[in-house]
């Protein structure tokens, strides 16, 4: 909530929302339904999205034409979602064009385009977070290692698939060479860190340059299959709340692990604009920082937006002012429970397979769920909707309860189909469990 001034007369705010995914449907959504009735622009967007947005055809990695396409669209505000355009420079590139953008510089940006110096910022600012360090080649890799199982992190970007915890001499040899030689995700070093024990928790914060709010806490499902066994992957799966941490547990996390982030960016003359997302393990000696990410979590997005009370618009544009815009808001989260479940195509995460048809989204779509599409295309000989990418499709439901939620997101999912999809059968199955207990 916030102070409001009176709208002024005039047009309606016109917002380009960047990127394809899931997420990206997710911010969609919610600016729609904000008291401002924006405008709403997508690049490159997909057919998901182009139901709530008009979409612009150009790529996340084309940052001028980008740039071009908010300036000559006249954009008030432009709300980047992947970490590459972030990391490239998009949000400054916007800057310098007088056009207001929701996201980090490159240079803050480097707290999700570098591992090692993620880690260096946080040893500076006092956030707890595991033992590590960085190595070049495969022998220092393996001499840094002191027991398994081991976290072997790729430094740069890699799409949510560059960390592996191995759990012998085998797999961390493996995936050092991997990382190091094959050069999988390109030149770069490798983090070895501390596996720590506990349980994960994601937390985002909106942050001005100045503050961080923190926002409804979730928790994330990164393996592929049940009982998180097999590879990790981009997200499967989320939900929100998380037991056991409530408003006052949120408050105290977040100053632990957001704010004196913000404040030593700030003090380096490269504040944080945007939301900073905070990858947490709550260890037997408290939370500890696992990585940051410098943008909306995917698919954490997809669960906590549709419980925001607050308008999105409101606090996106406040967070983008050169200073103090978040000053006077507090977020409100309604009390439902939502559930979001992730359909993946055959093959995902090492040869995802595009193409598949893709069946029962308008049956899904009366089950009472909100539908996000993250991997789709429209075919053009039939108009047919196809599979085109990993993570396919967002099924997020909401409910009084972990267990009315996750009912109602199942019973929408299996009403879609199309071949080889994968779907996790125990999302939120742990939230079910603990309030039932």
């Amino acid at each position: 909530m916030s102070s409001r001034k009176p709208a002024k007369a005039g047009p309606p705010p016109k917002v380009l929302v960047v990127g394809a995914g899931g997420r990206e449907h997710a911010l969609v959504r919610s600016l729609k339904r904000s008291a401002a009735k924006p405008d709403l622009l997508c690049a490159p967007g997909n057919p998901g999205i182009a139901e709530d947005a008009r979409l612009i055809a150009v790529g996340v990695d084309d940052v001028a034409g980008l740039v071009d396409a908010a300036q000559m669209e006249r954009c008030d505000l432009v709300v980047i979602g992947p970490e590459a355009p972030l990391v490239a420079g998009l949000a400054d590139e916007l800057a310098a064009r007088g056009i207001a953008a929701f996201g980090p510089s490159a240079a803050a940006a480097r707290l999700e385009g570098s591992k090692q110096y993620a880690k260096e910022v946080m040893h500076a600012a006092g956030v707890p977070t595991a033992s590590w360090s960085a190595v070049d080649d495969v022998a220092a890799g393996m001499a840094a290692i002191e027991r398994y199982p081991v976290v072997l992190k790729f430094d740069g970007l890699a799409a949510g698939k560059g960390v592996v915890i191995a759990g012998d001499e085998a797999q961390a040899r493996a995936t050092l060479e991997e990382f190091l030689v094959a050069r999988r995700f390109g030149a770069g070093r490798v983090v070895v860190e501390e596996c720590l024990a506990g349980e994960e928790l994601s937390l985002l914060a909106l942050c001005d340059g100045e503050r961080a709010l923190p926002m409804a806490p979730a928790q994330d499902y990164k393996r592929i299959f049940d009982g998180d066994a097999g590879p990790n992957t981009g997200g499967m799966g989320s939900y929100s709340p998380v037991p056991g941490v409530g408003p006052r547990r949120v408050a105290e996390i977040s100053a632990l692990v957001h704010q004196p982030i913000v404040d030593l960016l700030r003090d380096r003359g490269t504040p944080f604009h945007g939301v900073l997302y905070a990858g947490i393990m709550l260890t037997a000696d408290g939370p500890k920082v696992l990585e940051y990410n410098v943008r909306f979590g995917d698919p954490e997005t997809q669960a906590v937006l549709p419980r925001m009370r607050s308008d999105a618009y409101e606090l996106l544009a406040a967070a983008a002012r050169p200073q103090g815009g978040l000053a006077g808001f507090k977020l409100d989260f309604g009390d439902d429970w939502a559930v979001t479940l992730v359909l993946a195509s055959a093959g995902y995460p090492s040869a995802p397979a595009i193409g598949d048809v893709i069946s029962g989204l308008e049956d899904a779509g009366r089950c009472g769920v909100e539908i996000t599409h993250a991997g789709t295309a429209r075919r053009r000989e039939d108009g047919a909707i196809v599979t085109a990418g990993g993570r396919v499709l967002n099924v997020t439901a909401l409910g009084p309860t972990p267990a009315a939620a996750r009912d109602a997101a199942y019973a929408a999912a299996h009403t879609i189909d199309f071949a080889g999809r994968q779907l996790r059968g125990d999302i939120a199955l742990r939230a079910v469990q603990r309030k039932s207990g």
